[in-house]
């Protein structure tokens, strides 16, 4: 089990809903540099396609039944393609929820029977307690945020500040904010729901920066002819001043967006990852 600081909330983004890298270190690596958690590999845009999940046995109601527990996951193990997107879900899964002291630990064998042991650190430790159990409903909700703002259309390398209402994404270093200062939208919804859902908001006045840095998926890609491209299954529901109370100056996020943006429901969520770009 490798240890890390949680340090500030700057992910280099391995986050690409079609293939995104972060740039450092060798593949697979996490570690801390410069003050911020940098996270490798690329999480694909078909690993949060659920029916691709479910025909490969990676159902969410397996993840959360048994909790972490790599002898109920048969995906992972599976040699093929789709255990690739499966592992590479819950890698992901696994560096949003667990914390740095923790690890999720397995081996599958491939085509040819060769073993690969892999070890999956905890990084940010948004819920933790999914090690030993299932997870809570706002458990579902804080990874599923943390997933969706994990997120690159392009598959390039890009530094982004994560945030949010709730700890450890509340608190963020004052130079973090001067450094980020230009939010470009946030995220939420719940991918263990009996409809897996996600959704986006984008700030209009960064929607220019953040296509400008390639990160597209809280506003769309704008293709030639004007119409939007969205990142799979991550529905933008339009600007955040539409769906969300504003930024807050203390964290830097958006304190709460409506749970089911484009009805009359008024029920409002805290679990929302904010993203922001230099």
């Amino acid at each position: 089990m490798r240890v890390l600081s949680r340090g500030t909330r700057l992910v280099v983004l391995a986050a690409a809903l079609a293939g995104c890298t972060a740039e450092v270190g060798p593949e697979g690596e996490v570690a801390e540099a410069a003050g911020a958690i940098e996270i490798m590999n690329a999480l694909n845009m078909n690993a949060l396609n659920m029916n691709a999940l479910n025909m490969n046995a990676l159902n969410m109601n397996a993840l959360n039944m048994n909790g972490l527990d790599p002898n109920s996951l048969s995906a992972i193990r599976d040699p093929g393609p789709n255990g690739d997107l499966a592992r590479e879900f819950v890698k992901y899964a696994v560096s949003c929820s667990l914390a740095s002291d923790q690890s999720f630990d397995f081996t599958w064998a491939d085509a040819e029977e060769v073993e690969h042991p892999e070890s999956y650190p905890g990084v940010l430790g948004l819920e933790p307690e999914w090690a030993n159990g299932p997870l809570s409903l706002n458990g579902q909700r804080k990874v599923s945020a943390c997933l969706a703002g994990l997120t690159n259309m392009y598959g390039v390398h890009v530094t982004i500040s994560m945030r949010g209402p709730e700890a450890p994404l509340k608190i963020v270093d004052p130079a973090e904010l001067q450094a980020y200062p230009n939010v470009e939208g946030a995220f939420w919804g719940n991918l263990w729901a009996d409809t897996p859902h996600l959704y986006a908001c984008y700030n209009g006045d960064t929607v220019a920066n953040s296509r400008a840095h390639q990160r597209v998926c809280a506003a769309g890609q704008l293709n030639p002819d004007s119409s939007i491209t969205e990142c799979g299954m991550i529905d933008i529901v339009g600007p955040c001043s539409d769906v969300c109370e504003p930024v807050s100056s203390e964290t830097g996020a958006h304190p709460t967006c409506l749970v089911n943006p484009g009805t009359q429901d008024p029920t409002t969520t805290e679990h929302v990852v904010t993203t922001a770009l230099p």
